[in-house]
């Protein structure tokens, strides 16, 4: 049995080494993207919102300052707070800003639900007859903040300046990655842990994430985000007219739609040279609750599979990379299940029969250093690219510190991925929302993390 889950393991090790060097490689030779013009377009911003008073107005202001051109859609998805009132004071003096309200029993049934509200309000607004393929619909949650270069970025001839692209996801920062106390009113340790946690997040979204979705260009898989997602309304149109709406039920209902864009027959981007800032979680519990819910998304995401497979929009490469990444959790679950056999198989024998066991110095160095170099080295390049390329006033010790820290930070998947299989059999799929960070006062019990 020993010898079995070893062997297992090792499987998995070199599977994920495998998948690192795939997506390391063209990350590296990433080429610079070319600017394009906006003004080519008309671009409409939408905004779900749930309880969020303590972000809405910022966002507004930041968003229309630095778009003055595009159409702000806020969704209030029937909140207990007063969201919906600061939406309707900047809406009274800028014909820019809408309110899209939404209200129980329909309301809060799912982010995809509360967009399809957002679109469903744009078809009644636009003009008829207006040429829906050079109107953007972006999606950016209620903390986001897009960089003033997001437009002309996304308006590239690489981009949207290409008929075949349907969709476009930008990068995502964390904006509180340089917040000294993330709280103000707690002690050190715990200031420490969130900072920390915030610091893995930023590596996180600003190297290996781009790095899958370089590997997704060449494959032709590029998958969307819930932030910072671009669409052209007349993709919409065509998912809505092929699929009954636009956005679907799953959790990760931002994948679900980048599937849905590749069924149509476009392309999708990924664009490197600008971003959408959001809120990194310096809670632990937060963030385990989030990734369980896009662990979940993934999970229920999988019944795609034979449309994948059967599309003639998705070639080997593209299938194959599509089969990885939904099956994810699950080679994750095997991992949990696998790794953790493997040392309980190992502290047992030791404990029956300690006798059995013998020191091979020689052995245990080599385990070591092979440790070192398959086990850790992996982290350190996320480490070293994040230096280079976002931090490059940071210093070498720091970076090999944060090498280290985010070999730690992963082992949060064993958690999150157990938690949603757990969700899954107990059938509970209803959409938790993640509190913000400005959040003083919990309002209700709509405003936990469940």
């Amino acid at each position: 049995m020993l010898s079995l889950f070893s062997s297992i393991s090792l499987v998995l090790t070199v599977s994920f080494l495998t998948y690192v060097a795939f997506i390391v490689v063209p990350f590296i030779r990433q080429r610079s993207e070319v600017a394009g013009d906006p003004d080519r377009f008309s671009w409409h911003i939408f905004v779900p919102c749930r309880d969020e008073e303590a972000v809405i107005a910022t966002t507004i202001r930041r968003q229309r300052e630095r778009f003055p051109h595009a159409h702000l859609w806020v969704v209030d998805d029937d909140s207990d707070d007063e969201t919906a009132s600061i939406v309707l004071d900047h809406a009274a003096t800028d014909d820019h800003v809408h309110l899209v309200r939404r209200f129980r029993p329909d309301a809060r049934t799912g982010k995809g639900d509360a967009l399809n509200s957002a679109y469903a309000a744009l078809n009644d607004w636009i003009t008829p007859g207006a040429d829906r393929e050079r109107v953007i619909v972006c999606v950016v949650d209620a903390d986001g903040e897009m960089a003033s270069t997001a437009l002309t970025a996304v308006a590239s001839d690489s981009c949207f300046g290409n008929p075949r692209v349907g969709a476009a996801q930008i990068t995502v920062w964390m904006k509180n990655r340089d917040d000294p106390r993330p709280y103000p009113h707690k002690g050190r340790a715990a200031n420490a842990l969130a900072r920390y946690l915030i610091r893995m997040q930023d590596i996180e979204f600003r190297t290996i994430i781009p790095a899958m979705q370089s590997l997704r260009t060449r494959t032709g898989t590029v998958g969307l985000g819930g932030n910072g997602q671009f669409t052209r309304l007349s993709v919409l149109d065509a998912i809505a007219e092929q699929f009954g709406r636009p956005w679907h039920g799953a959790l990760l209902e931002d994948y679900e739609l980048g599937l849905h864009v590749l069924f149509a027959g476009y392309e999708n981007r990924h664009v490197h040279s600008t971003y959408v800032a959001q809120e990194a979680l310096p809670s632990l519990r937060r963030l385990i609750v989030q990734r369980s819910r896009w662990s979940q998304g993934n999970i229920q995401c999988v019944k795609y599979l034979a449309e994948i497979i059967r599309s003639p929009h998705f070639d080997s490469g593209g299938v194959l990379e599509s089969i990885y990444y939904l099956f994810l959790p699950f080679i994750q679950l095997l991992g949990v299940v696998v790794f953790g056999a493997l040392w309980g198989l190992l502290v047992t024998s030791f404990v029956t029969t300690p006798a059995s066991f013998t020191v091979d110095w020689t052995f245990l160095g080599l385990s070591i250093a092979l440790w070192f170099v398959f086990g850790l080295s992996p982290f350190f390049i996320w480490a070293v690219l994040y230096k280079l390329r976002c931090e490059p006033d940071s210093s070498w010790p720091v970076t090999l510190a944060r090498g280290f820290g985010l070999w730690v930070f992963v082992l949060y998947i064993f958690v999150s991925t157990a938690r949603a299989f757990w969700r899954v059999v107990r059938g509970k799929n209803g959409w938790a929302k993640t509190r913000r960070n400005a959040e003083l006062h919990v309002v209700g019990p709509t405003a936990k993390d469940h």
